[in-house]
């Protein structure tokens, strides 16, 4: 573990964009295993490459820069998922979007009809729970 600690020190290390490789890596030498494609052999080594450079880079603002760049391309759609995946596992809550701003909305399911105020803009409406 103190090895670990020392390697690692004044080293970027592992972030969001840095797991979308691995995964991104993953697949693709899943796939060229499948296929038997060199090309997409070729391509997951290259990934993977990348993602180790990006772990041992001393260079951390670059890095920084790289990562917010990925995060605001994918950011959307993580936060979509982890709603999503939220609203599944939540059984005794139901979610509505404001029609006015679109901000989520939690209310206790079972309570029949019941008016809602977004906490964000204060618009009021009705739904069924």
């Amino acid at each position: 573990m103190n090895f670990m600690q020392r390697l690692m020190y004044g080293r970027y290390g592992g972030d969001q964009l840095s797991v979308f490789l691995i995964a991104l890596y993953l697949l693709l030498y899943l796939l060229s295993s499948l296929l038997h494609s060199s090309i997409l052999s070729l391509l997951s080594t290259l990934v993977a490459a990348w993602c180790i450079y990006r772990m041992f880079s001393r260079r951390i603002d670059r890095r920084r820069a790289e990562n917010a760049k990925f995060m605001t391309v994918a950011g959307p759609a993580i936060r979509w998922f982890k709603l999503r995946r939220t609203i599944h596992r939540d059984k005794e809550h139901r979610y509505f979007k404001c029609p006015n701003c679109g901000q989520q909305l939690r209310v206790p399911r079972g309570k029949g009809k019941i008016t809602i105020n977004c906490r964000n803009c204060g618009v009021s409406f009705e739904e069924k729970t």
